[in-house]
């Protein structure tokens, strides 16, 4: 069968996307709330009124639960109800946190936070997920990894420990479920304007040493992950799987 364009389309689609509130998760969901998708909004605090008006601009539909993703032992109990109520297409672990610590100093409490949102939330919910993708037939998860799933950075041990975990875990749950249709990749975002990276953007020396190396020359922002995300998301990825792909105004081909 020849490619059509539908293919991108998401009519029809649940999604769940986690840390929806801002940034990436609130550009990605209303991104897949534009192609069709009904999406799933998770949040671990009460104002996610301005992604839901987004989507309700664009004549999206939306439901909106409140989770706590760091509490890795309340997730199933949290989680199974809304899997039961929809069949979930497409999931999107995007909730993440940064502590920024020199590794010597690094707060092992918040070492086991970074790695109880960014990785075992991760799993938990691709596993929860994932056992329903198969029983319905297939279905798309989407990880967001980070260019620290490559380098090691400075100051951040516990995100980049727990960012090259997600890639690693991309891998490991394509390599099981792929026979089973379900594709499990991840994005990889270069330095995007965000809550997590205001720091860097405040320290004026750091933010044009890290602009003078990217090519395209700026940082970027939420919407530039929306189409890498709607691609990964659809039919037109049937065949893409265990990939991290990057997006990062060309940083990693410097």
């Amino acid at each position: 069968m020849s490619f059509q364009l539908d293919y991108f389309s998401l009519k029809g689609k649940n999604a769940i996307v986690t840390g929806a509130r801002t940034g990436i998760g609130q550009a990605i969901a209303v991104g897949l709330a534009a192609v069709g998708a009904h999406v799933i909004l998770i949040g671990h605090q009460d104002n996610m009124q301005d992604t839901q008006q987004q989507i309700e601009k664009l004549k999206g539909t939306y439901d909106t639960f409140f989770i706590d993703l760091s509490d890795v032992s309340s997730i199933r109990s949290k989680i199974s109800p809304i899997i039961e109520k929809y069949q979930v297409d497409i999931l999107v672990n995007n909730a993440g946190v940064i502590h920024r610590q020199p590794a010597a100093e690094h707060e092992f409490d918040q070492w086991q936070r970074v790695m109880d949102v960014n990785i075992n939330a991760v799993f938990a919910l691709s596993q929860l997920c994932g056992k329903s993708m198969i029983d319905n037939g297939g279905g798309k998860i989407i990880n967001i990894a980070s260019l620290l799933s490559f380098q090691g950075g400075i100051n951040v041990p516990s995100y980049t420990a727990s960012k090259h975990a997600v890639a690693g875990l991309t891998k490991a749950l394509a390599n099981e479920w792929a026979s089973k249709n379900i594709q499990v990749n991840a994005i990889a975002p270069g330095y995007i304007s965000t809550n997590n990276t205001e720091a860097l953007r405040n320290d004026e020396q750091r933010s044009q040493s890290i602009i003078e190396r990217i090519p395209a020359g700026r940082w970027g922002q939420g919407d530039d992950l929306v189409g890498a995300a709607v691609f990964l998301a659809s039919k037109a990825s049937d065949y893409v799987s265990g990939h991290t792909l990057v997006v990062d105004g060309g940083w990693m081909g410097r």
